[in-house]
């Protein structure tokens, strides 16, 4: 695909989805290598840019291979969901969150039928999602459901623009979960299947000789058992059962140090052994450039890692970086489109 089409879903139509939906179009509107289409209702992209004041067209498109109008114009597809009446700003509200469900339903049903390259996905509100009936925790859940696929993986992406713009990907052992809990679910079989995954989705999204490094989890990675014995008794073995295969993994390294040596260019990648750990390394770092792809899934898709910041929905203060930085990565990884259906289509 020379052009990449992608689909913007704007999350809670409520929230600062549309606003910062509407901040990145407008930015990139003018761009003829790559075209970004809203998926929400008309009306919200309307008052998002007006209450921006953002002195830009907002274009109903009913296609996807639609050509952009270039500068001064955001095209939108709209489903119709709110028609003229929209809830009030930062509320919970199950029409909105129905038009979140609606959005996402259709931007992953032109993926799946790859009509569009990717998805870029705005913040969702979960009490929103479950007032309209959902019953799924978020959009990873929501989207495995929908593609097929029951194994999903979070990839974090920071960029180093300081060492020549580095991509570090961050990658979790276990995510949702208590710390007690998570430590509990690292055994030596797990870690495995978690670095073997790891490093195929490197090569998924284009490294051709990952270099992949796993995070110790006790500090200075146990001190050889001083601290803990995790080091020892899973996550060594772990490692040393891939390199068995031909793999070279790094590790386990202590936690403070992996992840700078990743962002000055040491690894592509680093597996981190529960959420906390990764998240607070890359949002520390770069919050509003951090973001999230949902690797396991048949279709490309990139997010922004925030929420639907209802206390500032609708004021124009809302900052836009992360949904930018969410729109380029999936610019970026949209020549990886083929390989990435190959890999993970359900058969």
């Amino acid at each position: 695909m020379t052009t990449p089409v992608l689909a913007l879903t704007v999350g809670d139509p409520v929230g600062i989805g549309p606003e910062i939906t509407a901040s990145t179009l407008a930015e990139f509107a003018g761009s003829t290598d790559h075209h970004g289409i809203a998926v929400g209702d008309l009306v919200a992209m309307r008052k998002a840019v007006e209450v921006l004041g953002l002195d830009v067209e907002v274009r109903a498109v009913d296609g996807w291979d639609t050509e952009p109008a270039g500068e001064g114009v955001i095209d939108v597809f709209d489903i119709g969901v709110l028609g003229e009446d929209m809830p009030q700003w930062g509320t919970v509200d199950g029409r909105a969150g129905k038009a979140a469900l609606e959005a996402i339903e259709v931007a992953t049903r032109a993926a799946m039928e790859q009509q569009v390259a990717g998805i870029v996905t705005g913040p969702i509100n979960k009490e929103a999602i479950w007032a309209a009936g959902s019953e799924h925790l978020g959009h990873t859940e929501m989207l495995g459901e929908l593609t097929g696929v029951t194994k999903q993986d979070t990839m974090f992406v920071v960029r180093n623009d300081q060492h020549g713009g580095h991509h570090l990907r961050i990658f979790f052992a276990t995510r949702h979960m208590s710390l007690r809990k998570a430590l509990d679910a690292i055994t030596v079989d797990n870690q495995v299947e978690s670095i073997e995954r790891a490093y195929r989705a490197l090569q998924v999204f284009g490294v051709d000789e990952p270099r992949l490094a796993t995070a110790a989890i006790n500090p200075h990675g146990g001190e050889n058992g001083a601290f803990g014995d995790e080091e020892i008794e899973i996550l060594r073995p772990a490692v040393e059962r891939v390199n068995e295969g031909g793999k070279q993994i790094a590790g386990p390294i202590p936690a403070d140090s992996v992840f700078h040596q990743g962002l000055v260019g040491r690894y592509d990648g680093v597996l981190s052994q529960y959420h906390d750990q990764g998240h607070i390394a890359a949002k520390t770092y770069d919050f509003d450039g951090t973001i999230s792809v949902t690797v396991g899934l048949p279709i490309l898709r990139t997010s922004v890692d925030h929420g639907t910041a209802f206390d500032i929905a609708g004021t124009g203060k809302a900052d836009h970086g992360t949904m930018r930085s969410a729109y380029l990565a999936a610019v970026d990884y949209s020549p990886f489109v083929e390989g990435i259906r190959e890999e993970y289509l359900p058969r």
